[in-house]
């Protein structure tokens, strides 16, 4: 199988340079660029690139900028990074079609894990997940998006919207450590206004639902949760 191409936008050599050693480590081909046009350029020359990192701030076109003319022909999953943290430029972000946003300084481990449950998911979870046609199976559990059902250990689990919509996100992000405020934004989307601790409240409310398959969900202490299926 082909090595999956990922595009990395950032003026910035040294983090070009951090990002792609990470990713050759894990089988990855990278191609460069250091300007938004410059991204435009190698896309067009790399039509067959399974994801783009990209920074916002660069010259002669910024990452947004770079991003709404690829959504112009390409449905391509794209990590925006950027050194800014404000509700309203990652609304921008998603708003030009982003589909993850990652806050400066990161961690490339992390980093690297988003970009393989992005192109995992996008392939249908013929990967870990074990997702097709809607499903999605971790461990003992069974989630069927289609038909918004969830089976746990053989038996059927009843769950709220907000329940299912919880879980589904845990199954898609398998390993990663997600912080409470990531959650409350990707789950409850931007226009929720409430206390992110709601989300403990789920959670507590899903692990009781999920009986023994409950414990795929761990706290991390001071941050917020990682879904986690051990081996046996």
């Amino acid at each position: 199988m082909a090595a999956k191409k990922i595009l990395i936008a950032d003026d910035e050599s040294r983090m070009r340079k951090l990002i792609k050693d990470y990713l050759r480590r894990d089988g990855f081909e990278v191609i460069e660029a250091a300007d938004g046009l410059e991204a435009l350029a190698q896309f067009d020359l790399n039509p067959d690139t399974d994801l783009i990192i990209m920074d916002v701030m660069m010259p002669k076109l910024d990452g947004y900028g770079a991003l709404k003319k690829i959504r112009e022909k390409s449905k391509v999953p794209v990590i925006i990074l950027t050194a800014k943290s404000e509700e309203e430029d990652a609304l921008e972000g998603f708003t030009a079609g982003a589909d993850e946003f990652v806050t400066k300084p990161f961690s490339p481990k992390v980093l690297v894990a988003r970009v393989k449950a992005i192109i995992n998911r996008g392939e249908g979870g013929t990967g870990s997940l074990g997702e097709n046609n809607g499903k999605m199976t971790c461990g003992k559990i069974t989630l069927d998006e289609n038909a918004h059902t969830v089976t746990a250990d053989g038996r059927d689990v009843t769950l709220s919207v907000k329940e299912f919509d919880l879980l589904a996100y845990f199954m898609r992000n398998k390993g990663i450590a997600l912080s409470r405020e990531k959650i409350l934004n990707s789950v409850w989307d931007y226009d929720y206004f409430g206390d992110a601790r709601t989300i403990d409240t789920h959670v507590k409310k899903l692990r009781s639902k999920l009986g023994d398959c409950g414990n795929y969900i761990h706290t991390i202490w001071g941050m917020g949760y990682k879904f986690e299926v051990e081996d046996k």
